[in-house]
């Protein structure tokens, strides 16, 4: 058997949002958003601590009073909408104890523990890779600007099914080193496994329309 370290979940909120005004907070299927992600992060059976960078005392009031959680303030040379996500890693793991780490997003609000918990011991079951990232398996035409294709010949017309899969980064799941991210100063590592997920569980909110779709799912997951 493998045996899995105790694991620091990170996960970035603040308070503004261009795209979608207070996404983190506002009520999806009957409950504060970022609530559906915690929810599944503190059922992890590797999950020791829940980390989260907010500069916003409203949502840090929301996800303690509902969850054993770690609050960090986000200090001021990290405030504003250009900064990335990599700076904000690298501020929580020096703030942090631990030496393996999951980072997530409350934007991600049908993961479940299951998958957060399977997407763990297949890192810790393996040794070539330093990271892990989730993904999703398409099989569609992709072409260049220019119209030439980008995964297949448009002069032959392969049917989708029959076309090599193209995998795009669903931003639900990063695993990796303390060790890896100093070294690299990347959540991918330098030589990363890909874990495929199910497009249904990988809902992302970046705009209002994914907020519709995320509550349609939650308010019908039994039939998915």
């Amino acid at each position: 058997m493998v045996n899995i370290p105790k694991i620091k979940a990170l996960i970035p909120m603040k308070g503004h949002s261009e795209r979608v005004p207070n996404k983190n907070t506002r009520p999806l299927a009957g409950r504060p958003a970022c609530h559906w992600v915690l929810e599944s992060l503190s059922g992890s059976k590797y999950i020791d601590e829940i980390v989260i960078n907010t500069d916003s005392d409203n949502i840090a009031s929301i996800c303690s009073e509902a969850f054993n959680v770690t609050i960090l303030e986000r200090p001021d040379f990290l405030l504003g909408d250009m900064v990335g996500i990599q700076p904000l890693i690298s501020y929580d793991i020096s703030h942090t104890d631990g030496e393996f780490y999951l980072q997530t997003h409350s934007t991600n609000p049908l993961l479940t523990t299951k998958t957060i918990d399977n997407a763990i011991e297949t890192f810790f079951s393996q040794s070539e890779h330093d990271a892990l990232f989730s993904v999703n398996e398409i099989k569609q035409r992709y072409y260049w600007p220019d119209g030439s294709g980008v995964n297949h010949d448009p002069d032959v017309l392969l049917r989708t099914q029959d076309l090599d899969p193209i995998y795009f980064e669903n931003s639900c799941i990063y695993i990796f080193s303390r060790e890896t991210n100093n070294k690299v100063q990347n959540r991918l590592g330098s030589n990363p496994i890909m874990f495929e997920m199910e497009p249904p569980e990988s809902v992302d909110i970046d705009e209002i329309e994914d907020f519709y779709w995320a509550e349609y799912l939650l308010n019908n997951r039994e039939g998915f």
